[in-house]
């Protein structure tokens, strides 16, 4: 019963907060500036790292099912370290929705509103990723050497993989939509439907929406397995998953003209991914210490920072 409350309050304090924000303080659509996004940016990320004392508390207090029988303070690392892998695997993913932004021309007024709708989607199909991602490891033990072999593949690949353009028009989803629906060449201010003589079509805010769902279940594909790798435990996998993206809107505007700087980030993200996969792979075997995961990630993100504002810029891959 307390579990079933913990899960009932934490998923009505996420609603809240997305009414609000589209109720109450993004009502009117409008151009973001750099200092709302900082704002906005700093309070998601220090909510999300202050709901560690809250993670604390209720595993301290057996509030929530613990099948692993974690301690407070190793659920609590748990948390934090999976927040970092999932914060830091969005990088990519701001670079590819300002690309789908660029590409269907959205006015920055009307990016906002988009996203709002993209991160609602992207709940709920992490969501139903997380949920069948935790019943396949535990059901089937070799599930951890498929999820671990991937994130090594998906790392092998990022680091060597030839530099090519991204074009969202070129996708199968945009093709195959414009086979289903007529698509508007002119945006018609926050509508994602409009009628052209009794006809329905949709905008080009509907068609980004799509394209940028779609890559995002792409990016869980990374993204699960590698929190995967740091916990089985579901609360704490939806939990430090929701959390990243509930800020990823304001992410994306605080750092999308800005990216071509952290351009090493990209060896932060390899070093990252290839460590998890190892984890995963062992995890049958041998248990690494929370600590040390949280170090070698907290650490390769620091590096990449470091190196990006401190080093001669490499030349960036085109998404």
């Amino acid at each position: 019963m307390e579990t079933n409350l913990v899960w009932g309050i934490f998923i009505a304090g996420i609603i809240v907060f997305l009414a609000l924000d589209l109720g109450i303080f993004n009502k009117k659509a409008h151009v973001i500036s750099n200092r709302e996004a900082g704002f906005w940016t700093t309070v998601w990320v220090s909510s999300a790292l202050l709901f560690s004392l809250v993670v604390y508390f209720i595993y301290s207090k057996g509030y929530i099912d613990n099948p692993d029988d974690l301690t407070p303070s190793n659920a609590t690392l748990k948390y934090i370290t999976g927040y970092l892998i999932e914060l830091s695997l969005s990088v990519d993913n701001i670079f590819v929705i300002a690309v789908i932004f660029s590409s269907f021309s959205i006015p920055q007024k009307y990016q906002h509103r988009v996203l709002f709708w993209g991160i609602l989607g992207a709940i709920v199909f992490r969501a139903l990723m997380i949920f069948f991602g935790v019943i396949l490891i535990k059901k089937i033990y070799w599930a951890t050497y498929v999820f671990g072999g991937f994130l090594i593949f998906t790392a092998i690949r990022m680091l060597f993989q030839k530099e090519e353009s991204f074009n969202p028009k070129n996708s199968f989803v945009y093709k195959y939509v414009r086979k289903v629906i007529p698509i508007t060449s002119q945006i018609d201010g926050e509508h994602f439907l409009v009628r052209r003589r009794h006809i329905l079509a949709a905008t080009p805010l509907l068609i980004a929406l799509i394209v940028i769902e779609f890559t995002d279940v792409l990016f869980a594909l990374d993204s699960i397995p590698a929190i995967l790798a740091i916990t089985h435990d579901p609360f704490l996998v939806f939990s430090s998953n929701i959390m990243a993206i509930m800020g990823l809107r304001s992410m994306y505007f605080f750092l999308s003209n800005m990216l071509n700087k952290f351009s090493y980030l990209e060896y932060s993200l390899v070093i990252i991914l290839i460590f998890v996969g190892i984890k995963l792979i062992v995890s049958h075997h041998y248990s690494l210490p929370e600590w040390l995961s949280l170090t070698i990630i907290g650490g390769s993100l620091a590096g990449g920072i470091l190196a990006s504002l401190y080093l001669k810029p490499k030349k960036n891959k085109e998404h």
